[in-house]
């Protein structure tokens, strides 16, 4: 599928907004045949601010960090709009996305305040502030393309609705076909996913793909055998390496899964965007998979993951709900 241009996140650990905007520009192109060049920083200080508020919330004991998942994404959408690139970049002029001491700064300006016994009413003031100070500032009404919008009117003009995306995982510690809080740190809105076998999430990705659709893909990249050099990611036995023959994989099982999952030797990593399905002359399959780490990486900035990989490593996905088979859809409604 037809995918907008590779861009780079830079020293940031926004994948969540890179990933699901890419997502989003498939879906508008798909839809409309347009492409558009829509903002992940606009998202991403909303984002922050939305985090800031549920650190306090919790007395600091919640995680603040540069992590989100896709369906903050999707929210952030729905409740603040959307802005294009040109008009709101979050970054100064020929400059890079850098985020690290923004993180640091923003969380111990959290963290004075805390050591108050009272919150400040205003703290969101100085909050905006040091937004504004690293990220540029950003108008709430806009020009673009000869028309006045707002973030919410402008999203609205894109013809996509966020109701109609949904996410799915497959873990044994809570029921199957049900919805649930997925366990992970950046899951900080407590966002649902819904619980399926192994095969049917599988299924679930090359419904979409063979309709035409795109998948919004979170899983495991620290894994050896995720070789950006190679544009490869694939699942090695003790002592094999990513080279010019394929390594043999073993086919992960739903145990397998939960098991890493588990110990933590699987985790929450990287947001990717999967894009398509390619075939190698030995008849495995790869999924091709756009990244945010810029053209430069893997092979003009995609990676090839294998079935197997995206078995055992896949921590969740997003998809249109019209590419649901029937079969699981049955299954869905019966609970």
């Amino acid at each position: 599928m037809e995918a907008t241009e590779v861009k780079s996140q830079d020293n940031t650990g926004t994948c969540w907004s890179f990933s699901a905007t890419s997502f989003l520009e498939s879906e508008i192109l798909r839809k409309s045949g347009k492409k558009f060049d829509l903002s992940e920083i606009y998202v991403v200080r909303k984002i922050y601010l939305d985090k800031a508020e549920n650190y306090l919330r919790f007395h600091g004991k919640a995680n603040f960090s540069q992590g989100a998942l896709a369906h903050d994404q999707l929210r952030a959408m729905k409740q603040y709009g959307l802005m294009p690139e040109e008009i709101y970049s979050g970054k100064k002029p020929g400059g890079r996305h850098n985020h690290n001491e923004l993180e640091k700064i923003l969380k111990n300006y959290l963290d004075s305040i805390l050591k108050k016994d009272i919150i400040e009413p205003h703290w969101k003031e100085g909050f905006e502030a040091l937004l504004d100070k690293h990220l540029g500032q950003y108008s709430p009404v806009f020009t673009y393309n000869n028309v006045i919008y707002s973030p919410v009117s402008f999203a609205a003009s894109l013809g996509i609705n966020p109701d109609d995306y949904q996410g799915f995982t497959s873990y044994t510690h809570h029921p199957f076909y049900e919805s649930f809080a997925l366990e992970i740190p950046d899951n900080y809105s407590r966002g649902y996913y819904t619980n399926l076998p192994l095969e049917q999430l599988i299924e679930l990705i090359d419904a979409s793909l063979d309709q035409g659709y795109t998948v919004e893909w979170d899983g495991d990249v620290s894994e050896p055998g995720f070789a950006r050099n190679n544009a490869a990611a694939l699942l090695l036995r003790p002592g094999q390496i990513v080279g010019d023959s394929i390594p043999v994989e073993d086919v992960p099982t739903q145990e397998l899964r939960q098991a890493t999952f588990d110990s933590h030797e699987t985790t929450d990593d990287h947001l990717m965007h999967i894009t398509g399905i390619a075939i190698d002359q030995k008849g495995n399959k790869y999924y091709i998979t756009k990244n945010s780490w810029g053209k430069s990486a893997g092979i003009d900035g995609y990676v090839y993951m294998s079935e197997n990989y995206v078995k055992l490593k896949t921590v969740s996905i997003f998809i249109n709900k019209k590419t649901i088979p029937p079969v699981i859809q049955h299954f869905l409604e019966k609970h």
